[in-house]
């Protein structure tokens, strides 16, 4: 109970800074405990995910393995679920499942680092909030000696009570706030590196699993139906066949054309003569 009262008889001489201070230090509180829970969660069974969805997917069962990434929650889980069902199509156009991988893991980054700008703004402002108040502490000490027109202790030692209050207040938030976020940041590193496996480990599943048979992946230049082979296609092509009496009839339309030729050419130079003689 005395240790109560003194409680509230601190936060009162502190003055109208300890409020603000009083509600960063609990939205703090609640993002450290909610932070440490969501990065426990996610490293928790990252090696054994890992492990079995390798066996399940080499084995040929990618369902299980599917099933086993939905039951393990985390970003390696996350993103081993992404490829695998790429994987389950059996069918892979080149670069679809780094897209998956690289997509699945921008956004669980984003997912992790959730609440850490929070953290470092609470960090950040704290201190300043404390510094705030103790300037306004020294503001409240000095315009009591003025409207007392003498050095007084007991009237100066109430503005610097509260200048010290708010300062050893937003230190008091500011420090284990900062030591927490390094703490998460450090861990998110882990995390990362997690997430980077379990790409890896995706990506050499699928390659045994192409070299095994079990997947197709179509790069450039393939295509859905079967190609064939220039050569192939080429001995393959017939010409037509000639028509009975083609040549003949060939050689019949050359001699019209020849003689047509040789008719427009005299009808032409007639033409010339004939202006020649009118000219002269």
């Amino acid at each position: 109970m005395g240790t109560q009262y003194q409680l509230m008889t601190l936060f009162a001489d502190g003055g109208l800074m300890m409020y603000p201070l009083t509600l960063c230090s609990m939205v703090a509180l609640g993002v450290i405990l909610a932070k440490a829970y969501t990065l426990w969660a996610a490293h928790k069974g990252t090696d054994r995910v890992l492990n079995e969805v390798e066996e399940a997917a080499l084995a040929g069962n990618v369902d299980a393995a599917i099933e086993i990434c939905r039951d393990t929650p985390g970003p390696a889980g996350a993103i081993l679920l992404a490829g695998l069902r790429r994987i389950q199509t059996r069918r892979l156009a080149a670069g679809e499942l780094e897209a998956a991988v690289s997509t699945t893991g921008t956004i669980e980054l984003g997912f992790l680092e959730r609440g850490l700008v929070i953290l470092a703004t609470i960090a950040n402002v704290a201190p300043l909030m404390g510094f705030l108040g103790t300037v306004a502490g020294m503001i409240l000490a000095f315009a009591a000696i003025e409207e007392a027109g003498d050095v007084d202790p007991t009237l100066v030692a109430g503005g610097i009570k509260v200048a010290l209050l708010t300062t050893a207040a937003g230190l008091l938030i500011a420090v284990p706030v900062n030591i927490a976020y390094n703490f998460f940041v450090t861990r998110i590193d882990k995390l990362i590196v997690d997430m980077e496996r379990g790409a890896q480990k995706i990506l050499n599943i699928a390659w045994d699993m192409e070299r095994s048979g079990q997947i197709q992946i179509l790069r450039e230049g393939s295509d859905d139906d079967e190609q064939v082979p220039v050569a192939v296609a080429a001995s393959a092509w017939e010409a037509p066949a000639e028509v009975p009496g083609g040549r003949e009839v060939a050689s019949q339309d050359k001699n019209l054309a020849q003689r047509a030729l040789g008719w427009i050419t005299n009808f032409i130079a007639e033409q010339a003569s004939d202006e020649d003689a009118d000219t002269d």
